[in-house]
């Protein structure tokens, strides 16, 4: 497959295919702790909200291959999806990801803010190509997103007439992701003991995906109220069987008050039976 792309300075040509087994993939180190740990718990989250399926791949610091002008060009976003991708044979290691010829294209793509030179933002149109550049034009990536989690700031871009056009935020400072059909938004907190912004999912409904440790605790207090009002309907229970064996002793105490009055009657010759 070959896409002609019309560009400023040059004209490029984009085609599809197999990597050489003797390629060797960059092996870049990664920038900072933040991210590894943002890109993992955002697959968490779909993993356990069920959202993930064997067809997707989903992947961080991963290489998407392109051939632009005869030449092999590899990036390594800090996050991707991919909604449906042909099967590897067994026993194969997925070292990277072309489009259209191992699947679909690329859907969604994630980079979270640094500070070199062809950068998240850069449109640098000749090698090394910009990361943006080379998501809108190469690419062409539906959906490209930038994070900065220290200041903290999201910026959502829609691949609109062949350029990223930045999305707006909703009333909770949180993007649609029409792939995903899901809100990102920034989240401050805790996970794995690392206090920092995080970016979460939420559905439709505003429901945050939760991560695993979330589900557990989510669980655990389910369990925890079901447990607590089973003990007070036991507790009702016993109330209900308590109130009821009193008003069986009452009753009785009442019946054995009838006898002894009607025994005295008797005594003092009245028929009981009679009066009333």
């Amino acid at each position: 497959m070959v896409l002609q792309i019309p560009s400023s300075k040059t004209e490029l040509t984009v085609t599809w295919e197999a990597l050489p087994d003797n390629f060797v993939l960059p092996d870049d180190p990664v920038e900072n702790i933040q991210q590894p740990l943002l890109a993992a718990a955002l697959t968490e989250a779909l993993g356990v909200a069920g959202r993930i399926e064997p067809e997707m791949l989903i992947g961080s610091n991963f290489g998407l291959v392109a051939t632009v002008n005869k030449k092999i060009v590899v990036k390594a976003p800090d996050w991707f999806y991919v909604p449906q991708v042909h099967g590897v044979a067994e026993g194969t290691i997925r070292r990277s990801y072309t489009s259209n010829l191992e699947g679909a294209p690329v859907a969604v793509v994630m980079e979270f803010l640094s500070n070199e030179e062809g950068s998240e933002l850069s449109l640098r149109s000749t090698p090394p190509y910009g990361k943006l550049y080379f998501y809108e034009q190469i690419l062409q990536v539906p959906t490209y997103v930038t994070y900065d989690p220290y200041e903290p700031s999201l910026e959502v871009r829609y691949l609109q007439q062949g350029h990223y056009v930045l999305q707006a935020a909703d009333a909770q400072n949180r993007v649609w992701i029409p792939e995903l059909e899901l809100f990102l938004g920034i989240w401050a907190g805790e996970r794995l003991r690392q206090t920092m912004n995080w970016l979460r999912w939420w559905d439709r409904a505003g429901n945050m995906l939760l991560w695993g440790s979330e589900q557990a605790e989510h669980q655990r207090q389910r369990a925890e109220q079901e447990q607590q009002r089973a003990e007070h309907q036991r507790q009702r229970a016993e109330q209900e069987q308590q109130r009821a064996e009193q008003q069986h002793q009452r009753a009785e105490q009442e019946r054995q008050r009838a006898e002894l009055l009607a025994a005295k009657l008797r005594e003092l010759g009245v028929d009981p039976d009679q009066l009333g």
